[in-house]
C-alpha cells in the first residue's frame, strides 16, 4: 500500500469515576492517536500513545512533534508493502524514552494499516515462540477513600478476579485502610500487588515493611523513585520477606533495563507499550529479561482508548510467560471510546485474540473527532506523491 496521508489527534478521555494513583490525580486522560490513510483514502490504520511527563517526559504536543519529526526520515515507509520496513524505520529512532509514546502511537499505526492492507492479523508480524490463545487480566484498586475502594471491589468480585493491584500513596493510615477493606472483601483469596509510583522515601517504606508482611503482598511495584539511595536496603528487606520488587517507571528503555539488572533491586519489570515505545521495542525489553532471569508483566498506562488496549491484548497473546497481565479496562473506565468492539476481559479476567485484520478493531471516527474538538492537531501528506 501506498501512505497518503497521516492525521495525529490529541484526545481527551474521561474516565467513569476517580481512578488516581500517586503521580496522577484526577478523571482524564491525554493522549495521541495517529491515523494513517493510503492513497486511495480505502485503508486507515490507527495507532495510539499515552504521553506522561512523570514517565517519559512526553506531553501530547512534543509527542506530536516528535512524530512530525519521524515523518521526514528518508527510512519512513511511505511504501509499505512489507513489515520489515516498519522495523528498519523504528530502529533507526532515537533510543532513550523521550520519544517512546509517539513511537509507540506510529509504530502501531503503521503495524494495524499494514495488517488491513494484507488481510493479516498483526500478532502474525512477530514470532509465536511463547503464544497463547488465552489470557486472564487482573484487575486495579485505585487511591481513593473507603466508600470507592469497596465500590471497585464489588465490582472485581463480581467478574471473578483475585488477582488484585492496589494503588497505594505516602499516607501510612490511609494505606492501611485501604488493605484491610480489601481483606475484609477477599478474605484470603486473593494475590496482591501494591504499587507506589514511586511515592515512598526509605523511611516511608521502612514504615510500610510490617503491613506488607501481614497481609501477605507478593509483590511491590516502583516504591520509590528511579535513583532513590534507599532502595537497596529496601529490597534486601523485601528479600527476606520473600516479597519481590518490580520496576515501572525505572524501566522505560533497554538502556533502563542494563542498569537495573546491575544493580540487582528489582527482580521484575512492568512492560506497557506506550511507556517502552511499541511493540518492538517492548518484546526486545522481555528477550533481555527472559535472557537474564527475570520475570515480567504486561501492563497499561492509565486511561487507555480501546486502541491501545487492542495492541495490548496482542502483546499479552504473545507472552505466556508474562506473570500478570493488566489492561483492556475499556466498559470499566472509559464514559466514551474510540473503537466500536469493546475490548473489555470478560468473567475471571478471560480475553482471547480480536477478531479482524491489523489490530482487530474498528474505528468510530465521530467519537474519535468529539475527543479531540472536531479536527487532527496536525496532518502530514505524502511528499513523494
Amino acid at each position: 500500500m501506498k501512505i497518503g496521508k497521516i492525521n495525529i489527534y490529541n484526545i481527551l478521555l474521561s474516565f467513569l469515576g476517580d481512578f488516581s494513583h500517586s503521580l496522577k490525580k484526577g478523571s482524564t486522560a491525554n493522549n495521541i492517536v495517529v491515523e494513517i490513510i493510503d492513497d486511495m483514502g480505502e485503508i486507515k490504520g490507527y495507532g495510539e500513545g499515552s504521553p506522561r511527563p512523570y514517565v517519559t517526559g512526553e506531553s501530547q504536543e512534543s509527542a506530536t512533534k516528535s512524530i512530525s519529526h519521524f515523518l521526514k526520515k528518508d527510512s519512513f515507509p511511505w511504501e509499505l508493502n512489507d513489515v520489515s520496513r516498519i522495523w528498519d524505520f523504528v530502529d533507526n529512532l532515537p533510543n532513550g524514552k523521550e520519544h517512546n509514546s509517539a513511537i509507540c502511537a506510529l509504530e502501531m499505526a503503521l503495524l494495524d494499516a499494514l495488517g488491513k492492507s494484507q488481510d493479516t492479523d498483526i500478532i502474525e508480524y512477530f514470532p509465536k515462540d511463547f503464544f497463547t490463545s488465552t489470557i486472564y487480566y487482573g484487575a486495579t484498586i485505585p487511591l481513593a477513600n473507603n466508600q470507592r475502594i469497596m465500590e471497585v471491589c464489588q465490582l472485581i468480585k463480581k467478574m471473578r478476579i483475585n488477582k488484585l493491584r492496589l494503588k497505594m500513596g505516602q499516607d501510612f493510615k490511609q494505606n492501611k485502610e485501604v488493605i484491610e477493606t480489601v481483606r475484609l472483601m477477599f478474605g484470603d483469596d486473593y494475590d496482591l500487588r501494591v504499587d507506589l509510583n514511586g511515592a515512598w522515601d526509605h523511611e516511608t517504606a521502612s514504615n510500610h515493611v510490617s503491613l506488607i508482611n501481614k497481609y501477605n503482598v507478593k509483590v511491590v511495584e516502583q516504591p520509590m523513585i528511579p535513583g532513590d539511595p534507599g532502595l537497596t536496603e529496601f529490597a534486601k528487606i523485601m528479600q527476606n520477606y520473600g516479597v519481590i520488587l518490580m520496576a515501572d517507571e525505572s524501566v522505560c528503555s533497554l538502556e533502563d533495563l542494563e542498569g537495573i539488572i546491575k544493580d540487582g533491586n528489582y527482580k521484575m519489570i512492568n512492560i506497557r507499550l506506550s511507556k517502552c515505545g511499541g511493540f518492538r521495542r517492548s518484546l526486545r525489553i522481555i528477550d533481555h529479561l527472559r535472557m537474564n532471569g527475570l520475570s515480567f508483566q504486561i501492563g497499561c498506562q492509565l486511561g487507555e482508548s480501546g486502541i491501545l488496549s487492542a495492541a495490548g491484548r496482542a502483546l499479552s497473546l504473545l507472552c505466556r510467560d508474562a506473570v500478570y497481565y493488566d489492561g483492556s479496562y475499556d466498559r470499566f473506565m472509559l464514559k466514551e471510546n474510540i473503537t466500536t468492539q469493546d475490548v473489555s476481559f470478560g468473567p475471571g479476567g478471560e480475553a482471547g485474540p480480536l477478531d479482524g485484520y491489523g489490530l482487530g478493531v474498528k474505528i468510530n471516527r465521530e467519537n474519535l473527532l468529539h475527543l479531540s474538538n472536531d479536527y487532527p492537531s496536525l496532518s502530514i501528506s505524502n511528499p513523494l506523491s
